[in-house]
C-alpha cells in the first residue's frame, strides 16, 4: 500500500510540474534553427510564422540560420538542445527523411533524437530552366538531354529533396545530365537565373517569383495535379512514361526527443492556428504553398514511410555522401 502511495504522488508531481511549464511557456525567447541559408523556403516560413507567434504569445521567435551538411549541422544542433520548447527547427522535413540513405554515419537518429511537432506545409517542386534553354515542356526537355546526354547543367544542393528530384527524373526519364552542387535553394536559383546553370528543381515558394518576373521558365510542377497559382504549367505526371511522378518541399517543425507532450501539444496548436489565417493562407497559396497540419504522431509516421521511400531510390541510384 506504501509502494502504491509512493507511486501515486510521484506521478501528481509530475503532472503538476509539467502543467506548470505549460502554464508558464514561453517565458523567454524560442529560437528556431534553419539549418539552410537565409532567403530559403524554410527561412521564409520561420519568419512568417515566428511574427504570428510573436503577435499570440508576447515572446520573440529568433530565426537562427546554420547550413551545412543537407541540413545535419542544424538538426545535430536541435538534438543536443535542452528538451524545454526553447529550441525548435523548422526544415523541409524531406531532406531529413534522405539523410539516413545518403550519409554512412549521423550523429543523430531521425527517430529516437527527435520529436515531431507539426508539419507546416508541403509546396511541390517546380522544373524550371533559364530563358535560352530550349525546352518548354517536359517532353521537349528530355528530347534535349537525350540528344546532349551530360550536357545540360542541373544546379541542386547535393543529397536535398530537389536532389533527389532530379536524380528520379532521371531515372523514369532515362536522361543523364551533369550535377552542379550548391549551397542551398537560394543559391541555385541564382545560378540558373544567372545562366551558370540550365536548371532546377525547387520548391515553389522559392521559384514562382522568379518565373513571375521572366528570370526563369516553368516547365513542370511536380504535384499530383496542376496548380492553382502557374494553371498552364503542366505536372511532370502528365508526359507519356513519368505518370505519378510527386515530390517537393514538406515543411515541418520538430523539437528534441524528451520535450514534455504539453509543451508539444501547445505548439502544435498554435502552428495549426497560423497556418490556416485566412492572410496567411492566401499568401502561400500565391506561391504554390499548401498548408498541411499534422498532428505529432501524424508527422512521426510520414517520416518513417518517406525514410523508406527515398531508402529505395537512393539504392537504385547508388548515391553516397562520404562522412
Amino acid at each position: 500500500m506504501v509502494n502504491i502511495l509512493r507511486v501515486l504522488f510521484v506521478l501528481s508531481t509530475v503532472l503538476c510540474c509539467s502543467g506548470a511549464l505549460s502554464q508558464g511557456y514561453p517565458a523567454k525567447p524560442i529560437r528556431v534553427i534553419v539549418p539552410f541559408p537565409a532567403g530559403g523556403t524554410s527561412d521564409i516560413l520561420t519568419r512568417l510564422i515566428g511574427a504570428q507567434i510573436a503577435k499570440s504569445w508576447g515572446q520573440q521567435v529568433l530565426a537562427d540560420n546554420r547550413p551545412g551538411a543537407n541540413g545535419n549541422i542544424g538538426v545535430e544542433l536541435l538534438a543536443r538542445a535542452a528538451p524545454d520548447g526553447y529550441t525548435l527547427v523548422l526544415m523541409d522535413v524531406g531532406n531529413l527523411t534522405i539523410s539516413p540513405s545518403v550519409f554512412a554515419r549521423l550523429p543523430f537518429d531521425i527517430i529516437r533524437d527527435l520529436a515531431p511537432v507539426s508539419m507546416i506545409s508541403y509546396s511541390p517542386h517546380l522544373l524550371s530552366v533559364h530563358p535560352n534553354v530550349p525546352a518548354r515542356t517536359v517532353k521537349e526537355l528530355i528530347a534535349l538531354a537525350k540528344r546532349q546526354p551530360g550536357k545540360l547543367n542541373y544546379s541542386t544542393g547535393l543529397g536535398g529533396a530537389p536532389h533527389l528530384a532530379g536524380l528520379l527524373f532521371e531515372q523514369r526519364a532515362g536522361v543523364r545530365w551533369l550535377t552542379v552542387p550548391g549551397k542551398g535553394g537560394a543559391q541555385s536559383m541564382l545560378t540558373v537565373i544567372t545562366g551558370e546553370c540550365d536548371l532546377l528543381f525547387l520548391g515553389m515558394l522559392q521559384s514562382v517569383p522568379h518565373v513571375r518576373s521572366g528570370k526563369v521558365r516553368a516547365v513542370a510542377v511536380s504535384s499530383e495535379t496542376r496548380d492553382p497559382s502557374l494553371p498552364d504549367v503542366q505536372t511532370v505526371g502528365e508526359t507519356p512514361g513519368l505518370a505519378g511522378f510527386v515530390t517537393g518541399s514538406w515543411q515541418g517543425v520538430l523539437a528534441p526527443a524528451r520535450t514534455p507532450p504539453e509543451l508539444i501539444a501547445r505548439l502544435n496548436a498554435e502552428m495549426t492556428r497560423i497556418i490556416q489565417l485566412p492572410d496567411i493562407r492566401e499568401k502561400l497559396a500565391s506561391q504554390g504553398t499548401t498548408p498541411l497540419p499534422m498532428s505529432p504522431p501524424e508527422l512521426g509516421k510520414w517520416l518513417i514511410a518517406q525514410k523508406d521511400r527515398w531508402a529505395k531510390l537512393i539504392k537504385d541510384t547508388g548515391f553516397k555522401f562520404e562522412n
